[in-house]
């Protein structure tokens, strides 16, 4: 039984999971939009509306919380990521300053070709 197991394992080690959640959080803050698998948009989902939310909420606060906050989403995405944090606090969360959460859609694209894997487009939602 999975009672109150979080997270989903995507067939890889715990590693290679943080890695694969990093790097796909990365590109979808970068390009707004990404094409993987449904298991994949589900498993970074919830956590990329977490970091919007965070950067949402630290607007109007002092200088120590913001600074607070932008380490907290590096600790989440890694060291090299300094570039998507600055898009992510700057450009991406005001966008969404009177938007209480519901930040990402997913649409459904139809079967991979290869192995059939159902794939999605996750992207951030337009005002």
């Amino acid at each position: 039984m999975r009672h109150q197991v979080a997270g989903y394992k995507l067939n890889r080690t715990k590693g290679a999971r943080i890695a694969l959640r990093r790097n796909l959080i990365k590109q979808f803050f970068t390009h707004e939009r990404i094409r993987t698998t449904q298991a994949k948009a589900a498993a970074i989902r919830g956590e990329a509306e977490k970091m919007i939310t965070i950067a949402r909420n630290v607007a109007e606060a002092g200088d120590s919380e913001k600074v607070a906050a932008r380490r907290l989403v590096v600790s989440k995405l890694g060291n090299n990521s300094n570039d998507v944090v600055k898009k992510l606090f700057d450009e991406i969360a005001p966008r969404f300053a009177e938007r209480n959460g519901g930040y990402t859609r997913v649409l459904k694209l139809g079967p991979r070709f290869g192995d059939r894997a159902e794939m999605v487009l996750l992207e951030l939602v337009e005002e």
